[in-house]
């Protein structure tokens, strides 16, 4: 054990988080060092009981429907036998009276206004300051520095700026400006001024006419600094800018001086604690906690160095404008913090017994704390206008892991003298009892909850699990033609605006895996605005401008009217299991995706274990840069040990594939002088045992969960360099 223990209360505590507590989050507030021990020991005691008897739940309805799937034998699946059995035990429960969601005081980036949504590790503080800071963002630099505009022949980026890139840039920027804010005559291409008379804005074209916006309602007032002049105009909610600085070396270039347009584009981020992190112990723990802190208080600062050069990266100031009334917009991003889920404990606080207490309870209690600095304001910027207080819940089982939250902040509330519901909850609808349940699992919170959002990733390692002996599962690649992924993400949907959540609560949708695919990002990601949804996930600040386009060429209000008038989807095809209807693969097909599944479980562990890196750009078997997280190996592990399970693959042959992808991946790293090669000592390799465990005891990981086998390895790693 590598921590130093205190006592506090009737519990023991680990000194770091001990002294992180006392010396730095309670420091300011109205909680007492006594009062918040003492009140995390009372919720132990009134709320771990029913967290395992859940817990228990979970194991008892997974091993009922192994049995009945195994009771089955070669009897064909039949969907209306098994839909009666997923009730007669508890799995399904009877949809209760319509009714709608009573979440008060939502700020307008959760409520009212589409827009991206970035995810975070907040571990990371640069990360964590850039997604704040991701609220604004360059629509040229996005344009200039991706794919999105081709990188071949004449427009391909050079060391020095590239001219004739950037003109490609300009045009396709005045497009969207064409688009989000015409004139009444003439486009932007032809403006040679942009001038403001009496809080109107005047524009004047390269035929000498003066024109005005086609709906003058869209220009809001300006800023003045220097040389720079700055344009503020509003569509579908989201604020455009349009700088303008004949001085400057991009500004010189037009004919109307703009040197940029900016565009608001992350309205809200979630500062990550779960599956983008890897937080074993109260040393992480207390780092991850710290970022939180300073973010809440608004002085998390990180020195940086670029191009040789040091600076302090600090959360960005509010931005003010002229205009009829003087105007004052946020310059971040609204802040949500994704605690974790219900299974895991944490060693970082013992209880009475000795034991180790909730992980999702020790977030709770500490997250919350942290935000007080921010609710307790009175001057200076803060995170939620309305006094709330923002959590992500992940990885919940229903409505009854739905109340449980919901008692766990009604307890921190009490805990810390906060009005009932000042703490939203946001619900991953990444599980299948979860969603099979949306509507009720929405009840159980329904005056809490500000967010819905589906996780394509987590439910299909769940999918996988929940059918584990049913049958082996179709490719990985054709997951997503499956019947039962359109239903689902549908489903989302369809219940959200059921519940009243169109104008009041977010309806979001799932990350973009590919963070160097822009141009595939702008042609496929539009489809999640026009599936009703108010935001959707994003890799990076920069996605998060080139994403904020869709909402723009979308009016998502619109979409969700039109789209509460279609038939809600089927519960059936939600139910349809993915599994393979002709078992004759040949053999370089499982061959192939043995291969594939195995580097990419190894490509992520080794990093998970070795250097404490939850999520990052992992190159897969092709050398294609993905994002990969704890959902990603889920599926990858779950989908192995399902063919392993079912002989579609032998022992031999995951063996033998992890051993020839662990070679794949050591050389995938070999120019980082810090990494320790796999393939140096296969059997003694704590990231390779890790990966081939979360394979060859995927079947009994609790839901094919990733985090017990990775907290074990991490630990041991962790243990062996002190």
């Amino acid at each position: 054990m590598l921590e130093n223990y205190v006592k506090r209360s009737d519990l023991m505590v680990a000194e770091s988080l001990a002294d992180f507590i006392e010396g730095e989050v309670l420091v300011g507030l109205s909680v007492s060092i006594d009062q918040f021990w003492r009140s995390y020991s009372s919720l132990i005691s009134a709320l771990e009981p029913e967290n395992r008897r859940l817990l228990k739940k979970r194991y008892m309805l997974q091993t009922k429907i192994d049995r009945w799937h195994e009771d089955a034998g070669d009897t064909p699946f039949n969907l209306e036998s098994y839909k009666s059995f997923l009730l007669q035990i508890g799995y399904l429960v009877p949809v209760g009276e319509d009714f709608k969601i009573a979440t008060k005081n939502v700020d307008a980036e959760l409520g009212k206004t589409a827009g991206p949504q970035l995810v975070v590790p907040v571990t990371n503080a640069r990360f964590a300051i850039n997604a704040a800071n991701a609220r604004w963002g360059s629509l040229y630099d996005a344009f200039y520095g991706t794919d999105a505009i081709p990188r071949n022949a004449v427009l391909a980026p050079r060391d020095e700026y590239n001219p004739l890139r950037g003109v490609a840039v300009v045009a396709r920027v005045a497009e969207f400006l064409d688009q989000a804010i015409p004139l009444a005559t003439g486009k932007h291409t032809e403006v040679t001024d942009y001038s403001v008379s009496e809080n109107r804005l005047v524009v004047h074209l390269a035929n000498g006419s003066n024109t005005a916006l086609a709906d003058q309602g869209q220009y809001l007032g300006y800023s003045k600094a220097m040389s720079q002049t700055t344009l503020l105009f509003i569509h579908n909610g989201l604020h455009i800018e349009i700088e303008i600085d004949r001085t400057h070396p991009i500004g010189t270039t037009s004919a109307a001086g703009v040197k940029d347009v900016v565009l608001e584009s992350a309205l809200s981020t979630i500062q990550d604690l779960e599956d983008s992190v890897a937080t074993v112990d109260a040393e992480d723990k207390v780092q991850a906690y710290r970022n939180w802190l300073g973010l809440m208080k608004g002085d998390l600062v990180q020195e940086v160095i670029k191009n040789g050069k040091p600076f302090s990266r600090r959360l960005a100031a509010d931005r003010t404008y002229t205009g009829s009334e003087p105007i004052s917009l946020t310059g971040r991003s609204m802040m949500l913090v994704r605690n974790v889920g219900h299974l895991m404990t944490t060693d970082a606080v013992l209880s009475a017994k000795g034991a180790e207490t909730p992980e999702g309870f020790l977030d709770a209690m500490i997250t919350i704390l942290c935000a007080l600095h921010d609710v307790e304001k009175t001057q200076g910027p803060r995170n939620s206008r309305t006094g709330s207080i923002y959590i992500v819940k992940p990885k919940m089982h229903g409505p009854e892991e739905a109340a449980l939250s919901d008692d766990l902040f009604n307890f921190v509330e009490d805990a810390f003298g906060l009005e009932r519901h000042t703490v939203k909850i946001g619900i991953m609808d990444e599980e299948r009892r979860t969603s099979v349940n949306l509507s009720e699992t929405i009840r159980a919170v329904k005056d809490r909850v500000v967010f819905i959002n589906t996780g394509f990733l987590d439910r299909t390692g769940d999918e996988i699990h929940t059918s584990m002996r049913l049958g082996p599962m179709v490719l990985k690649a054709q997951m997503k033609q499956q019947r039962w992924l359109a239903a689902y993400e549908n489903n989302n949907v369809d219940v959200g605006l059921a519940t009243g959540m169109s104008g009041g609560a977010q309806i979001g949708k799932g990350m973009w895996a590919q963070p160097d695919d822009m141009a595939a990002m702008l042609q496929e990601k539009v489809n999640h605005p026009q599936a009703g949804a108010s935001t959707a996930w994003v890799p990076s600040p920069t996605a998060a401008v080139l994403h904020a386009l869709h909402y723009h060429a979308e009016n998502v209000a619109a979409n969700q009217t039109q789209i509460s008038k279609r038939t809600s989807a089927s519960l059936d095809e939600i139910l349809t299991p993915p599994v393979l209807k002709d078992r004759n693969l040949s053999e370089s097909d499982v061959t192939r995706e043995l291969h594939n599944n195995c580097q990419s479980i190894l490509g992520y562990v080794v990093r998970w274990i070795d250097s404490g890196v939850g999520c990052s750009k992992v190159p897969d078997i092709n050398n294609t840069p993905l994002m990969e997280d704890r959902a990603t190996l889920r599926i990858s592990a779950q989908h192995v040990a399902n063919w392993l399970h079912h002989g579609i693959c032998t022992e031999k042959d995951v063996r033998d594939a992890l051993q020839s992808m662990a070679a794949k991946v050591d050389l995938q790293n070999s120019h980082d002088p810090n990494y320790v090669a796999m393939t140096d000592n296969l059997e003694e390799n704590l990231a390779f045992r890790a990966a081939s465990e979360l394979i060859f005891k995927g079947v009994d990981q609790p839901s094919g969960y990733t985090e017990p086998i990775l907290h074990h390895y991490r630990k041991l790693a962790k243990s062996a360099r002190n």
